[in-house]
């Protein structure tokens, strides 16, 4: 049976007189290509001639590689649609047609977030109701222990820690894409809301990514360059997650009788807030919940889900088991599916 999904490099949808058509592989080329955004491990190393992505995926793709490349946002059998989970992220929408008259259409959801956070509005899996067969999602956070604060109350929170350590640096880590720029914006909120002038500093990476969605995008975001070898006094510093161990940081954090903060939808775990010495956490995210995921799959109601990423199997077990779906995780180059779909 035509219609087959793998998950090889990047996942591969055999879409018959299409061809075939593959989404956020590092390498892999096929009939279409397309990049759902632009986090690192969803784009290209060496992009093909022609890349399905949205204007804003190119422009921040094009500023953290510097290897631009040769986009549309729209060809016949894929529609992209907001995927609500950072500037510019899109699922796509896949027609497939067979020779033998069959039809088949796919979502894929790339990395997505059903929430509306910050300027950024979130997935809408109704629009999608009764529209898709097969439905493939990743499901980062597909346990029931992951579920996160309602966003209004979370972010209100994280204004309210920032704001009550106003005599002091904070140190401030997330995603360069992504959290980094939702950071700013709740610290641009917190001191407004405070009638302060503190300072919002960001890294290098971060102020690259924050220059590139401001060319592509009517967004501003006020981090400046931060200079790690300036004093600090109460300036808010907002930088990559991945550098929240490094030497320079504890030695800056101790110079400056700073504060760490780490943001993440790992946070609901006490581990996270050892694991990078943070003094406090926050489960802010750019991902669904638990419950969301079930959400949108109830929304959307396609024939089959296949899972992948985070906890693809527990996810799918918990859809089969308990929901009547048919659902299954999509397993590195599993070499066929079609018995399944």
């Amino acid at each position: 049976m035509t219609g087959a999904v793998r998950h090889r490099d990047g996942i591969h949808f055999d879409c018959g007189e299409r061809g075939r058509i593959v989404a956020d592989a590092r390498s892999a080329v096929g009939t279409i290509n397309v990049v759902s955004h632009a986090h690192a491990d969803h784009t290209f190393r060496a992009a093909p001639e022609t890349v399905v992505c949205s204007p804003e995926t190119a422009a921040i793709a094009e500023a953290r590689t510097g290897n631009g490349f040769e986009f549309v946002d729209a060809v016949p059998g894929v529609e992209l649609v907001p995927a609500g989970h950072v500037v510019g992220s899109r699922a796509a929408i896949i027609d497939a047609e067979h020779g033998d008259g069959s039809r088949r259409r796919f979502c894929y959801t790339g990395d997505f977030s059903t929430r509306d956070r910050c300027y950024l509005e979130g997935f809408d899996p109704e629009v999608l109701e009764g529209d898709i067969d097969i439905l493939v999602m990743e499901t980062t956070y597909g346990r029931p222990e992951y579920r996160f604060p309602e966003q209004a109350d979370l972010e209100a929170e994280i204004r309210d820690w920032l704001a009550d350590n106003d005599d002091r640096p904070l140190f401030l880590f997330g995603y360069s894409l992504g959290r980094a720029q939702k950071l700013q914006w709740l610290a641009r909120e917190a001191i407004r809301e405070q009638g302060g002038d503190r300072e919002i500093l960001v890294s290098e990476s971060i102020d690259a990514v924050n220059r590139a969605i401001e060319t592509a995008t009517d967004l501003a975001f006020p981090g400046e360059p931060y200079d790690s070898l300036r004093g600090l006094t109460d300036e808010i510093v907002v930088l990559p997650s991945n550098q929240a161990r490094s030497d320079w940081i504890e030695t800056a954090v101790d110079r400056e009788d700073a504060l760490k903060a780490g943001f993440s939808g790992w946070a609901v775990d006490d581990s996270f807030l050892y694991r990078g010495g943070y003094d406090a956490t926050f489960p802010l995210t750019d991902h669904c919940d638990y419950d969301e995921l079930l959400e949108t799959v109830q929304a959307i109601d396609p024939g089959t889900v296949y899972t992948h990423h985070g906890f693809a199997e527990e996810f799918a077990d918990g859809l089969a088991t308990e929901h009547g779906y048919r659902a299954r995780p999509l397993k590195r180059d599993q070499r066929t599916l079609e018995e399944f779909c």
